[in-house]
């Protein structure tokens, strides 16, 4: 999936919407301290979430959605209580992602510029 291998440039726009669209999900506090909770179990359902960060079913769910969408969080469907589960491989990749592109832009700057 890391299609940012060798430069900045050679990222393909598909790749650089998927890093933004993860950036994006990870913006908010309350989503980062939902991975912090989904790190320390194998899955949980919404209720687990709420009761953890004191915020409205509604809009713990809605977080969980954002997350899923972004590809850091699993979710599966179980009769009436579905189950939310980080996706460590999805959430490693996109820190290696990261740390290329934050490499890449603090090593690799004036050149990076020049080409501009």
């Amino acid at each position: 999936m890391n299609e940012c291998v060798d430069s900045i440039e050679s990222c393909s726009t598909a790749a650089t919407k998927d890093l933004a669209s993860r950036f994006a999900a990870l913006s908010h506090p309350a989503r980062i301290e939902i991975l912090r909770y989904l790190s320390g179990s194998s899955s949980c359902c919404c209720k687990d979430v709420v009761e953890r960060l004191d915020l409205a079913q509604s809009t713990v769910s809605q977080h969980l959605k954002v997350l899923v969408e972004a590809g850091l969080v699993r979710f599966s469907p179980e009769r009436q209580r579905s189950r939310y589960e980080l996706d460590r491989e999805a959430l490693q990749d996109f820190s290696s992602r990261a740390a290329h592109l934050i490499h890449g832009c603090c090593s690799g700057g004036e050149e990076h510029n020049s080409k501009a």
